[in-house]
């Protein structure tokens, strides 16, 4: 009987467990005598505990109601992996189709020179743009500010292998990059370059000269102060545009020798053809008249900004053409192919080497030595320039920053040494701004160097 009430008491400790029960042994006495059994719970004057609580018919509904959530969330994971390919996929599309634009940009920036030997269609014309067509400047039809007064016009040029719209847009129409929030801060007439940078440098240089003369010349009321902002090869093609249009301003004002004298006597008096009081000679009639000074672009250009551009070279260049050189002096019929590979790329490409700005420089019979010889260029007299500069680190105080700088443009390239000059006259107006971990590309919608050019830009 004995051994049958511990029986008893044990199976009603179970039960009491598994009800959900929190009974200690010292709580549970199990008594037998004489055959009697009972099993007696001592009150627990402790309070009670979380799992302390009794067991509800609810806690198995809970545990069916987790299990679908449960599979519910597997069955969401699953399906968000097997559409990540086709959202990969869109995504690639969608920046596809945003830098679709730069197909022909890359291809002339390649082989533009052999496109525009052959007037081959895809070889880009240097012209103005505007919805993202070439627009001439007839075609402009440029206004006046309120008032009468002349507009600021800003005039922009890309970089090597790119176009108009990295001035105006980035990563979406959402994104407005520097031309269009100028043109909303401070009412500015911003104007687009596009051209062919597999062209020299000098043969673009030009063409700038030539269509900002027009642009002066065709709304002479309209265009008042003008800046030019370039980006790599561009600032390289506003330098060049600056020495041509020098030239052409000595050219046109330079005075001309007057007449020979002749004598005076009776004799070649009477052979000498008779002029109206009111008409001058055929050799002062057939001198030109030297242009007035404010009719001139560059009697109207007040800033330049140059941002990332290669003044003294491009590293990546220099490298180019001395591995080819190697390899043609090494003479074997495998480094002679890839040597001639190497020298496919565009002359302008190659003008990056020692940014050449001039005709003679490129035409010299030494321009494939390895120190070529290179026509000075100097800044304008009498100009603001602007020299931005950026660079992958933090530091500006390393040979790395000076050698590689942006990752594209070394730091000291950038900076120039024309305009680093100590010696230079002290009317020259330069300042240099670095700016740190920055490569070459966001030099384009930084808010930083944004908020610098609008400072400079504003009245």
């Amino acid at each position: 009987m004995h051994n049958h009430d511990a029986v008893d008491a044990r199976e009603l400790a179970a039960r009491a467990r598994t009800a959900g029960k929190a009974v200690s042994c010292g709580n549970l006495r199990a008594a037998s005598y004489g055959g009697a059994s009972t099993a007696a719970a001592v009150p627990n004057t402790l309070p009670p505990t979380p799992d302390a609580q009794p067991a509800s018919p609810d806690d198995d509904d809970d545990g069916a109601a987790k299990r679908p959530a449960r599979w519910k969330r597997v069955a969401t994971a699953l399906g968000r992996a097997a559409r990540a390919p086709f959202d990969g996929a869109g995504a690639l599309y969608r920046v596809g189709q945003d830098n679709l634009h730069f197909t022909l940009p890359v291809l002339n920036g390649a082989f533009g020179d052999q496109l525009a030997a052959r007037a081959d269609r895809r070889a880009i014309a240097f012209s103005l743009r505007r919805y993202g067509a070439d627009i001439t400047v007839a075609d402009l039809h440029l206004t006046p500010a309120p008032g009468g007064r002349p507009r600021k016009t800003v005039v922009f040029l890309h970089g090597l292998m790119g176009d108009e719209i990295i001035w105006q847009t980035g990563n979406g129409p959402d994104d407005l990059r520097f031309g269009p929030r100028l043109q909303q801060d401070l009412n500015v007439s911003c104007l687009y370059v596009r051209y062919n940078s597999g062209l020299h440098v000098s043969e673009n240089g030009r063409h700038l000269h030539e269509l900002l003369a027009e642009l002066v010349a065709t709304y002479p009321e309209a265009v008042g102060e003008l800046a030019l902002v370039g980006h790599s090869m561009g600032g390289l093609i506003i330098r060049s545009a600056g020495y041509y249009g020098l030239i052409e301003n000595d050219e046109t004002t330079k005075p001309k020798a007057g007449p020979e004298p002749t004598a005076s006597g009776p004799a070649q008096q009477a052979a000498a053809p008779d002029h109206p009081a009111n008409e001058k000679p055929a050799s002062d009639a057939q001198q030109p008249t030297p242009k007035s000074e404010n009719t001139t672009w560059l009697a109207r250009l007040h800033d330049v900004f140059l941002l990332g551009v290669p003044n003294d070279g491009s590293f990546l260049e220099q490298n180019s053409h001395f591995t080819s050189l190697v390899l043609r002096k090494i003479n074997l019929w495998p480094t002679r192919a890839i040597s001639g590979l190497l020298d496919q790329r565009s002359n302008g490409i190659k003008d990056l080497r020692h940014a050449l700005l001039v005709d003679e420089d490129w035409q010299s019979e030494h321009a494939d030595d390895l120190f070529p010889p290179r026509t000075v260029v100097p800044p304008l007299p009498g100009v603001r320039y602007h020299v931005l500069v950026g660079s992958l680190l933090k530091s500006a105080n390393s040979a790395l920053h000076d050698y590689f700088g942006d990752g594209l443009v070394g730091a000291g390239s950038a900076a120039g040494r024309i305009f680093q000059d100590r010696a230079a006259p002290p009317e020259l107006l330069i300042r240099t701004q670095v700016y740190p971990q920055l490569h070459h590309g966001t030099l384009l919608s930084n808010p930083e160097v944004y908020q610098y050019l609008r400072d400079q830009l504003k009245p």
